[in-house]
């Protein structure tokens, strides 16, 4: 598979890994295309803030054998299916998963992939991973289409933060004391890629769920 091996940079905790243009245009496109056929059968839908019930500004979807949802019935968690259609999320693209084999240094795959759809406007405060099993599991995202301004803080959230911009094609891996940093985005700029014909900026996370040993 054609990759592009970019220069790796180091800023923030370490363990933050931000790969510049990891994938290429060509596999950008060709990702784009099966995410597509992902929504077609899970398509997007709003989570809210389980404290308050306010929707989240970015509209979600799942694929893998796990899914991340938010609501304020049940709070924060994974689950099987999709929350609206209750069918079993697709299967992730083999393209995610040689990303993540190649950058995650961890011996199981993941079992989550997160698709946020960035509009115009949306944004995602400054937060952590912290619903997964084993922490030793990185957290790792690719970015399509919109440049995306990116913070990366320490452990708490108030303190410093660093600041990247994300374009189409960037991996970044949260591992290591990276792990639980706070993170978020801050604004997308509209029209910095022609990738989504809609415009917006589409982000894939993938997460290992359960620890090792943990398969149920």
């Amino acid at each position: 598979m054609s990759i592009c091996h970019a220069a790796r940079r180091r800023i923030g905790p370490e363990g933050f890994l931000h790969l510049p243009r990891y994938l290429d245009a060509s596999r950008q496109s060709t990702l784009l295309g099966q995410i597509r056929d992902v929504l077609a059968a899970s398509p997007f839908f709003v989570p809210t803030i389980p404290r308050t019930g306010k929707p989240f500004s970015v509209r979600m979807s799942n694929c893998g054998p796990l899914g991340w949802v938010s609501d304020q019935a049940g709070g924060y968690r994974y689950q099987a299916e999709h929350p609206l259609t209750g069918k079993p999320w697709p299967p992730m693209p083999e393209l995610l998963l040689e990303v993540w084999r190649q950058v995650a240094d961890y011996p199981l795959l993941p079992e989550a992939c997160l698709i946020n759809y960035y509009a115009p406007g949306a944004k995602m405060g400054s937060h952590r991973d912290a619903d997964e099993e084993d922490a030793r599991a990185p957290v790792v995202s690719v970015s399509l289409g919109d440049d995306a301004a990116f913070h990366i803080g320490g452990l708490v959230r108030a303190g410093p933060k660093e600041r990247i911009v994300l374009r189409s094609g960037d991996v970044v891996v949260l591992g290591g004391a990276a792990r639980m940093a706070y993170h978020g985005v801050d604004r997308v700029h509209p029209g910095t890629s022609p990738l989504l014909a809609e415009g917006g900026r589409i982000n894939l996370t993938l997460r290992r769920v359960r620890a090792v040993g943990a398969e149920r």
